[in-house]
């Protein structure tokens, strides 16, 4: 019987630092991480869910948002709504690039897209304090002048790359049909799930859901739904091999592996950058907290390899 992994591709596995965001850009790259995903899928043979960012999407789309209510009077469009556009885009593009792999390496799997409600809290604190990265970069001007028009929240990427609206980021609670992705899953069905971290939504009154403006951390969420649906390995997709100490500085050093209790202190003593680092760490501790089981952070590269990536463990 094959073994259940949730990987999560970070925002780079479909639009890099510096492209536009066209449909071949993207298409190029789901295509690419696609690849990589191979190892798993016949070297090791799992069976698989994959998860992913939206970002740099949902950011676009808000911005053809605004562009669409000033120039033609379109109705702009609320986050969680922009969050469930984005789900369906690029499930359908991860799914389609995944077949193209599949065929090449002659291999027939079904894979399926499921967008995914999340439930949050509506009173979460992140709604007072608004941490998460969507959209393009900026200068520091441009987000000064969009933050006057709009009373958009800016800050400033840990890694130099400019500024970049930010929202609020609640804690996922439940995975809407978790049962049915463990379910078909486990049957051999690849699945597509909690894109984006989910499309946020509370209940407004007893059996009543509805959703809220949020977005909600994609590593968390994949996390949670890791647990879920009892997992056997957790790996968080990003652009570096291994997680580091003291990143992008003389004193830097690559860890290949660390127990939560050592990954706790890194994140106190402020080794991991909010935005970047950090929530993947906090994923990792939650999934082997909650599972017994390992996490992995790595480079879709990295994947498959004995030494490949930072390992988290419980002990």
């Amino acid at each position: 019987m094959r073994k259940l992994a949730v990987a999560a591709f970070g925002g780079n596995a479909l639009l890099q630092s510096g492209q536009k965001g066209t449909i071949d850009e993207q298409e190029k790259n789901a295509f690419e991480t696609s690849e990589k995903l191979m190892v798993l899928i016949r070297e090791k043979n799992y069976n698989l869910v994959v998860t992913h960012g939206n970002g740099p999407q949902v950011g676009n789309l808000l911005l053809n948002n605004t562009a669409g209510n000033k120039l033609y009077g379109l109705p702009e469009m609320p986050l969680d709504i922009c969050v469930a556009y984005s789900q369906g885009f690029i499930g359908y593009v991860i799914e389609q690039q995944l077949r193209n792999v599949l065929m090449e390496h002659d291999l027939d799997r079904d894979i399926i897209t499921i967008i995914t409600q999340v439930l949050v809290n509506k009173d979460d604190e992140a709604f007072n304090n608004p941490t998460k990265p969507i959209g393009p970069f900026y200068s520091k001007e441009e987000a000064d002048k969009i933050s006057v028009e709009t009373g958009s929240v800016f800050r400033e990427d840990p890694r130099g790359r400019g500024w970049r609206k930010v929202v609020a980021s609640p804690r996922p609670l439940v995975i809407n049909n978790k049962k049915s992705i463990e379910k078909i899953a486990r049957e051999g069905t690849i699945v597509v799930a909690v894109g984006g971290g989910g499309i946020p939504v509370f209940y407004k009154q007893e059996n009543k859901l509805q959703g809220i403006d949020a977005v909600i951390d994609k590593d968390l969420a994949s996390a949670l739904l890791a647990s879920q649906i009892n997992a056997d390995k957790f790996f968080i997709l990003t652009d570096v091999s291994k997680v580091c100490l003291n990143y992008n500085t003389p004193q830097e050093k690559t860890l290949d592996r660390m127990n939560i209790a050592e990954a706790r202190r890194y994140l106190a003593e402020g080794h991991f950058a909010e935005g970047s680092m950090a929530p993947k760490i906090r994923a990792a501790i939650y999934f082997v907290e909650h599972s017994g089981k390992d996490a992995i952070i790595t480079k879709t590269t990295k994947l498959g390899i004995d030494d490949g990536g930072t390992r988290i463990v419980m002990v």
